[in-house]
């Protein structure tokens, strides 16, 4: 029996029968036993065979462990033929239905799934994209594996095994992956960008994952949602096709930050308030297989530039085209062209190439760019009866992860839905300590990203982390200690609790400050001048 876990959340295991099937089933224990230790379910599947069974393997059947508080009421339930609708068809709902057909089956319960998305992930352009930069790490795609999704190879696009760090006025510096676990891929989230250019080599992952819960039993409703409301104590749904509601005993609302419905949640009048949210800038470029092999690689390219209000910045490898990523509190135009006039920014291009913020379905350059909205702070009472919110309506890692945390979500919600119960009591005490679980690693992650504000504002620090990095080169792989940082740091391969203790651990500490005062005595040794110098000379 092998654990399963994500980031340190307990969402499952898996046992292999005779006929080498995986069976999955969940450990709830320790999500909540922090908060609720009291009333925390074991949840799992346990091996029965009896003489009709003995030769067909083995039968997963449900088992509430004593761990649970049985003087606590459940007053409201899933029933059998229950009718249970998702709103949104991204990662968070599709997996929200995939789980729910998958784990209702095993028990022997059968349930009814309703997924309204209006979107087609077979066009491209914005009528199929869900705006998001795409990046998926190595573990995740193990997870989902072990979960029963396993995504065909033009979804993943494995291969992104380093990154490459740019900071101002420093050399940009090569970190390769620490172990091959926490390598990441790319993805499309839609399509692709408006009018491809060039063989098609990849397929969208939502367009994937929404069809894999339609394999399952999820029945796909093309519509958009207009209006949420309450019917007989049950939440009733209303599209623009239809002028009589639809009404379902659970209501899952999985549509993102970026969708107007979000707030009519905030008017079914049980507290909840959307998360907090900033402007980030999205902009898929042309290049062409062969430029952007010879200027991008195989890597991901990070920056950290003296730019105030930009905090995290990425030049993403797509095949043809590269996925520029800006995230902060103020992305606007002014901010974006400076990034990319910078020289650090401008070094990763050809030199014929000429961008432009209005450029639109170019041959060579901008194909398309989106302004999307970002979770950076979770939203409050994500849950009711008979109602709650997964993926970014509720939560999402901080700049990170995005899809691990639509993972983490849809699975917890549904696992409290079908084992213990879809009542407001049920969700506070078995799902909600998820979300406040993230939340709290993301305020973590606020103040690290205030302390790399300071590594992009003064040039010795930049210089000093710049060094150290080139430092740990003859380093075996686990003594690289601030390449795994900042590895963990810019792909989200680890919650920022982790980061941060090991940003304190002394050996961090002591080799940091041993290579900032080094560069303050030697500061050409690791400037980006002094790099570019060496490489016309052929020293490097």
């Amino acid at each position: 029996m092998a654990s399963l876990q994500y980031h340190g959340y307990p969402v499952g295991s898996v046992t292999v029968n005779h006929d080498n099937r995986l069976y999955s089933w969940v450990s709830w224990a320790k999500i909540t036993q922090e908060t609720q230790p009291e009333a925390c379910p074991l949840v799992y599947f346990r091996k029965k065979r009896d003489n009709a069974s003995a030769g067909k393997g083995a039968s997963p059947i449900p088992y509430l462990s004593h761990g649970l508080n049985h003087n606590i009421r459940h007053p409201v339930k899933l029933a059998d033929q229950a009718r249970i609708a998702i709103i949104g068809g991204g990662p968070a709902g599709s997996m929200a239905g995939f789980f729910l057909k998958e784990l209702s089956q095993r028990i022997g319960m059968t349930v009814h799934v309703d997924l309204y998305e209006p979107k087609d992930y077979n066009r491209f352009g914005p009528q199929g994209c869900n705006m998001c930069a795409g990046v998926i790490s190595e573990s995740l795609v193990q997870t989902l594996a072990a979960e029963g999704i396993e995504l065909p190879s033009k979804v993943v696009q494995r291969g992104i095994d380093s990154y490459v760090l740019h900071t101002t006025e420093c050399q940009p510096v090569t970190i390769d992956t620490p172990a091959d676990d926490l390598r990441i891929a790319t993805v499309y989230r839609g399509s692709g960008p408006l009018e491809p250019k060039g063989k098609l080599e990849w397929r969208s992952f939502d367009g994937y994952l929404l069809e894999l819960a339609q394999q399952h039993g999820v029945t796909l409703i093309h519509q958009r949602v207009t209006d949420i409301q309450w019917s007989d104590q049950r939440p009733t749904v209303f599209t623009n096709n239809k002028e009589k509601g639809e009404t379902y005993d659970l209501l899952i609302g999985a549509m993102g930050v970026n969708a107007q419905l979000l707030k009519k949640f905030e008017t079914l009048g049980f507290h909840f308030q959307a998360p907090r949210t900033s402007k980030g800038f999205l902009s898929e470029i042309h290049l062409g297989k062969e430029r952007v092999r010879h200027y991008i690689g195989s890597a991901m390219h990070v920056f950290l530039l003296d730019i105030p209000g930009l905090k995290f910045a990425a030049l993403i490898p797509k095949v043809e085209y590269v996925t520029i990523c800006l995230l902060g509190e103020q992305i606007d135009r002014k901010l974006i062209e400076t990034f990319m006039n910078t020289p650090e920014v401008k070094s990763c291009f050809p030199p014929d190439m000429s961008w432009r913020f209005e450029d639109q379905g170019c041959d060579f350059g901008q194909s398309c760019h989106c302004g999307p909205k970002l979770n950076i702070q979770a939203a409050r009472h994500p849950s009711a009866d008979r109602v709650v919110l997964v993926g970014d309506s509720a939560v999402s890692r901080l700049y990170k992860d995005g899809i691990g945390a639509a993972y983490i979500t849809a699975k917890s919600c549904v696992v409290t839905a079908l084992f213990i119960g879809i009542s407001a009591q049920d969700f506070s005490k078995h799902y909600d300590p998820v979300i406040r679980r993230i939340d709290r690693d993301n305020n973590i992650g606020k103040v690290i990203f205030y302390i790399t504000e300071l590594y992009q504002n003064l040039h010795f620090l930049r210089r000093g982390m710049v060094a150290m990095v080139h430092q740990e080169r003859q380093f075996i792989s686990r003594r690289r200690r601030m390449a795994r940082v900042l590895w963990d740091m810019f792909t989200g391969s680890a919650t920022y609790r982790d980061i941060l203790i090991r940003s304190f651990h002394p050996a961090f500490v002591t080799r940091l400050l041993t290579s900032t005062l080094m560069t303050l005595f030697s500061p050409l040794a690791f400037s980006r001048k002094n790099h570019q110098n060496a490489q016309k000379n052929g020293s490097l």
